[in-house]
């Protein structure tokens, strides 16, 4: 295996040309994803640019690309793995591109709620579980085995409108935003949602109250998101009169309920491309996004939603020197940093990944 050490004395340009030469010898036997808020010097290189549940897909169909090298984190790698066709392998070039909002829910804590609940309810006959997409496959594997499901960012009020027809009460993980803000879309009131605390017994709630709401959310959230505050709408909305506000639905209820709009990586492109030249943006969502959008459309006023940098550090992991050394590591006939998901848990969590293709 080459040493990786040896990639953070190379230039820019150096990086440049060798990622370029090691993709054209690897051809179509290898295939680079992109996620949307991959740093610019590693998106540039993507095969396929996306959201993590698209570029899953989109992988899996490209039967020529033995190697699936997912520039994104822990997680994305671990979908592309359990969609992946047989013959592929994934490759994640840095191992430790994690996700802080995935680490907040694991499969014992998620366990212990579901006694917990079971306690007082017919969790089984009560209860659909739910997982983002942002979580670890075990936890997908989790709704597979209990009839519950996988959401994104873009469905999740349909996924949600799906269970409460199947189902009164809805366990939702590990995104309390985005869990709140879509069940609420679809006319559920605050007062009928809790939070679930898994550091505490019945997560901090009691009996009574967890069996009248019909939404209990997982403790859990996105660094990058809940850094975006009321007060930053309303500062770019007075120093910019009918300036638009778009946002990511893992921010705030309340900031998503200011905005003009919310949707996933993919809305938030599409509704700023697709507006009128002179148009005044303000994105809540990760900053390599939002200066990707400012260097394409320099004839909109694109604003990032935030005073500070809002930048996902784990994903900013995945660099142009990891990039090479797992290229020319692949060029050199040596796999590295291989995302393999257990073939007991690909098989419950492709259940939960595949009821969520049905539904939407």
């Amino acid at each position: 295996m080459l040493p990786l050490e040896p990639y953070y004395e190379l230039s820019d340009a150096d990086l440049d040309r060798r990622i370029a030469i090691a993709k054209q010898a690897l051809g179509s036997a290898c295939v680079i994803l992109g996620h949307h808020y991959q740093r610019e010097e590693v998106y540039k290189f993507a095969d396929l640019t996306g959201d993590s549940l698209k570029l899953s897909r989109l992988a899996s169909q490209r039967a020529d690309a033995r190697y699936i090298v997912f520039c994104g984190v822990h997680f994305m790698a671990e979908v592309a793995d359990i969609l992946s066709a047989p013959g592929q392998t994934v490759i994640l070039p840095d191992l430790a591109a994690g996700c802080s909002m995935a680490d907040m829910a694991d499969l014992p804590r998620v366990e212990s709620a579901w006694r917990q609940l079971g306690e007082i309810l017919d969790v089984d006959g009560l209860v659909t579980p739910i997982t983002y997409v942002n979580s670890m496959a075990d936890l997908k594997a989790f709704c597979g085995d209990h009839n519950g499901v996988v959401c994104t960012s873009s469905n999740a009020t349909r996924i949600l409108e799906w269970a409460f027809s199947q189902r009164e009460k809805v366990l939702f993980f590990p995104d309390q935003h985005l869990g709140r803000v879509s069940a609420h879309a679809l006319g559920v009131s605050l007062d009928e949602m809790v939070l679930w605390d898994p550091t505490r017994p019945l997560g901090g709630s009691d009996p009574e109250t967890l069996r009248r709401a019909k939404v209990i959310l997982w403790d859990g959230y996105c660094s990058v998101h809940q850094m975006f505050q009321p007060a930053h709408v309303e500062l770019f909305r007075a120093r910019h009169p009918g300036i638009r506000v778009i946002v990511h639905p893992e921010c705030s209820f309340e900031v998503c309920q200011m905005a003009d709009l919310r949707g996933s990586t993919e809305l938030i492109q599409k509704s700023v491309r697709e507006s009128p030249s002179g148009s005044v943006w303000a994105v809540g969502t990760e900053l390599n996004l939002v200066n990707r959008l400012k260097h394409e459309m320099p004839d909109k006023e694109i604003h990032f939603l935030c005073p500070t940098i809002c930048m996902c550090s784990t994903m900013f992991r995945i660099d142009a020197q990891h990039l090479c050394w797992t290229l020319e590591n692949l060029q050199a006939g040596e796999v590295v940093n291989v995302i393999s998901v257990a073939s007991e848990v690909a098989a419950p969590a492709r259940v939960a990944l595949e009821r969520m293709l049905a539904i939407v």
